[in-house]
């Protein structure tokens, strides 16, 4: 079971002097892997780490591997000359804010002692040759840093130039962890040769895979999953072709059993991966391509996957957090909520108001307690927390700053999806309801946009007045606002505003109606 670490010495004074108030601090992840190797550098923001800056590197540092297991002097001079320009980047940098490890290719490389005293002096900072089990921990850790937080078991898989790693586990705690010996980069220079690819060629691939993967099936699959998410390059290539160029047309996205045969199709017929003519193809990664995807066609045959989502966050961000010494034990999107209503100085007590009435309104049209709710809740109350956040711009059109802050931002935990629909609520709040207009008619996200407005409508005074006990229906024909008897005269401005609401919703979602009247007077009563 993997233990909570305490974060070393060092590090721990960075933090200290982060909260002293001077400023964020930043650290550095080096990771050299067989394919290639990426430095990632992150800001520590309230127990969060944001991106800063990345380089990658395509050093092909396993195609150097000789058969005799020896790194050949091209291939660690294109090392060294991508790590002296790492040390660049680095310099300035605590001993402590750094760490740098090496994956599959220098665990197998028998002269990589020596090449380490050449790297490390390029570099400036130590290196770390991490074992198998070691690099799957820190690709879940990183993985599920990037992901919503879940209860149940997900499979995350990583294929590097060298190794591919399995881990399942269960939020950030890591629970079976394994490495094969077989990456993206060996199995292209050992299946296909000068990137030639035929029915033959693909066949003895994906066997050669379906065997390593066979030793740890059973017991994977006994432990089972809910769901699998790919990480690495391979995958991220993989899963833009399909998505770019529709080769899974019924597909909502992610990786797909459908979307890799007509893939691996292609490519058979075009002969290679560089002369298939598919829109998105990335050519720094078209020599390993044929490989990532053989073993990627047998980790779904032998697996009984038919879909895989994607995590941006892998080793890198594994090791910023590992550094950090820091694990969160919560949904991540909370902490990244609070920390952007403290970053753009959200009036909290508007927000809460906004909140709390968006959430009752919601809770008239359906009950928020039942599990299949529950996302709506979530979102709802994010929006509302969040929904003045573009005024730390301006305040014309603050709710236009707000979405595109919240379409563009670093949010750790937030999928792009999770994202997209945050921003279209914060858009939605006010003003013309056409720019929503790629919600399809009777999405679930109107219904949301419509609690949201009413909310913001009926708080325009900004003060602690209670709001009208008022109801909200749904109909076949759309949604009722009822209010106290007399509200509405008493209000004006608030009146003229609910009137321009209903001639706003009758323009979008299809014509959908949103009416408002007040109750007789026995009916208040």
């Amino acid at each position: 079971m993997l233990k909570e670490q305490a974060a070393p010495a060092p590090v721990l004074q960075l933090i200290r002097n982060e909260a002293a108030g001077s400023g964020y601090q930043q650290i550095a992840a080096v990771d050299l892997g067989s394919n290639s190797f990426r430095l990632q550098i992150g800001r520590l923001v309230d127990g969060q780490v944001y991106p800063l800056d990345s380089l990658k590197e395509p050093v092909r540092l396993a195609s150097g591997l000789s058969a005799d297991k020896r790194l050949d002097a091209v291939s660690q001079e294109r090392a060294l000359a991508a790590l002296r320009r790492f040390g660049e980047r680095l310099r300035g940098f605590a001993p402590a804010s750094v760490r740098v490890v090496a994956t599959n290719t220098l665990r197998v490389a028998k002269n990589s002692a020596d090449f380490l005293t050449l790297a490390e002096a390029a570099l400036g900072f130590p290196i770390e040759i991490i074992s198998g089990r070691e690099e799957a921990r820190l690709v879940y850790i990183g993985a599920a840093h990037s992901l919503p937080a879940v209860d149940h078991q997900r499979l995350v898989v990583d294929i590097g130039g060298g190794s591919t790693e399995f881990i399942i586990g269960r939020r950030i705690e890591p629970r079976l962890m394994e490495s094969l010996y077989m990456g993206c980069v060996s199995y292209s220079l050992r299946f296909f040769p000068g990137g030639r690819v035929d029915k033959k060629s693909f066949r003895d691939a994906q066997l050669a895979a379906a065997q390593e993967i066979e030793t740890i099936a059973r017991s994977y699959r006994r432990s089972g999953w809910q769901e699998a998410i790919a990480t690495s390059g391979s995958a991220r290539a993989i899963a833009r072709l399909i998505e770019v160029n529709r080769l899974d047309p019924g597909s909502s996205g992610g990786i797909t059993q459908h979307g890799l045969d007509a893939l691996r199709t292609l490519m058979i017929r075009a002969g290679s991966a560089a002369a298939m003519t598919l829109e998105g193809l990335p050519t720094d990664r078209l020599p390993v391509l044929a490989g990532g995807l053989a073993i990627l066609c047998a980790v779904f045959a032998e697996l009984g996957l038919e879909r895989m989502g994607y995590a941006n966050g892998a080793l890198r961000l594994g090791v910023l957090y590992d550094l950090l010494g820091r694990f969160h034990h919560h949904d991540m999107r909370e902490s990244t909520v609070r920390q952007f209503v403290r970053r753009y100085q959200v009036d909290g007590r508007q927000a809460q108001r906004v909140e709390a009435t968006a959430l009752k309104l919601l809770g008239r049209l359906v009950d928020v307690d039942r599990p299949e709710y529950e996302g709506d809740v979530r979102v709802l109350r994010w929006a509302a927390m969040l929904h003045e956040i573009g005024i730390s711009i301006a305040h014309s059109g603050y709710h236009k700053h707000g979405a595109y802050i919240l379409g563009c931002a670093e949010m750790p935990g937030f999928s792009k999806r999770d994202q997209l629909q945050l921003a279209q609520l914060v858009l939605g709040q006010r003003g013309k309801l056409e720019k929503l207009t790629s919600l399809p008619p009777g999405d679930a996200s109107w219904r949301l946009v419509l609690c949201l407005r009413l909310a913001v409508a009926l708080h325009r005074s900004r003060d602690d007045h209670a709001v009208p006990d008022c109801r909200l229906g749904a109909g076949e024909d759309g949604y009722r606002l009822e209010l106290p008897h007399g509200w509405l005269a008493g209000n004006p401005l608030s009146a003229a505003v609910l009137a321009d609401e209903s001639l706003a919703w009758q323009r979008v979602a299809g014509g959908l109606r949103v009416s408002c009247r007040e109750l007789p007077d026995s009916a208040a009563a």
